[in-house]
């Protein structure tokens, strides 16, 4: 997603799979030596959630577990989420709804975004933003999030993450990393992307698609951060890699070893990417999400 001072992203064209727009450009050099592809650098904010809890490898390294917020407490844990309200000019995307707390709860150990048509304050449908700007922040690991997704045309959920510079540099000079995005016309696939301050607004990404609709199961959306690559994945499989390398040959700026980031969750409705709703669009429109975990590589 792309920003108004927070984000949700332009409705760049995908080709082939992949959105083709560039690269990142190099902001400094990394904080120790050069790190290979996947190397092992790790920081990050710890949290009254952390347990110290091996997993299985993944990407080619051991985890541990640094975060996690389950959604199992039967409340949303203000300690750690934000709510961003109103429609902030569309959000940078000409957005359609109207954020509201009233729109999120936790139901049966998940926590539940709901996107409805509904008139508040002058706009046709309301639903829920959250973030951890403040909160909780994280540079470099890996991610994952548990989730099933709402679908029709106009509704656009987000697992994302932004600089938690971007009070003092805006958007796009924090930095931009969509763990998934989904448009609710093609209920399929989803899109991994990154943004940075050279891509204009547009960004690198690339999409999964399945033969099933993301709003029949449950899916795990992972990001793995290094401080010279990010990879992304669907139900463990990687679909799209963008690497600093990358970044240097294109010419572009890389700001994702700059500092750490804060997460976003939320369900836009309508926007430049999706479009409006129409006739055929179902409401309430519900992004379900049973946790979401972030680990240090070992």
């Amino acid at each position: 997603m792309n920003t108004d001072e927070s984000s949700e992203s332009t409705g760049d064209s995908v080709a082939n799979g992949e959105r083709t727009t560039g690269g990142f450009h190099r902001r400094q050099f990394l904080r120790t030596a050069a790190v290979a592809l996947g190397g092992a650098f790790a920081t990050g904010t710890a949290s009254a959630a952390s347990n110290d809890v091996h997993t299985e490898a993944f990407d080619g390294n051991d985890w541990t577990l640094s975060w996690r917020d389950e959604f199992d407490a039967g409340y949303i844990d203000t300690g750690i989420w934000n709510f961003e309200t109103g429609n902030n000019n569309g959000w940078g995307n000409n957005e359609l709804e109207y954020y509201q707390r009233d729109n999120a709860w936790t139901e049966n150990g998940h926590l539940v975004i709901e996107a409805r048509e509904e008139q508040v304050n002058g706009y046709d449908y309301t639903s829920a933003r959250m973030t951890t700007q403040g909160k909780y922040n994280k540079q470099y690991g890996r991610v994952d999030v548990r989730a099933k997704l709402p679908y029709g045309q106009g509704i656009w959920p987000a697992i994302w993450m932004l600089g938690s510079d971007i009070g003092s540099v805006g958007w796009p000079d924090c930095g931009e990393i969509d763990i998934m995005e989904l448009i609710g016309s093609d209920p399929d696939t989803v899109h991994g992307t990154v943004h940075g301050p050279d891509s204009g607004g547009a960004g690198v990404g690339g999409s999964y698609s399945q033969s099933n609709w993301f709003s029949d199961a449950y899916h795990t959306f992972t990001l793995t951060w290094y401080p010279d690559a990010i990879k992304f994945f669907v139900d463990g499989q990687q679909f799209f890699v963008t690497t600093l390398y990358d970044a240097q040959n294109a010419g572009r700026e890389w700001v994702f070893d700059d500092g750490p980031f804060f997460f976003l969750l939320n369900v836009a409705v309508g926007g430049d990417w999706p479009g409006a709703p129409d006739a055929s669009t179902q409401f309430p429109q519900r992004m379900e999400v049973d946790y979401i975990c972030v680990y240090d590589w070992v």
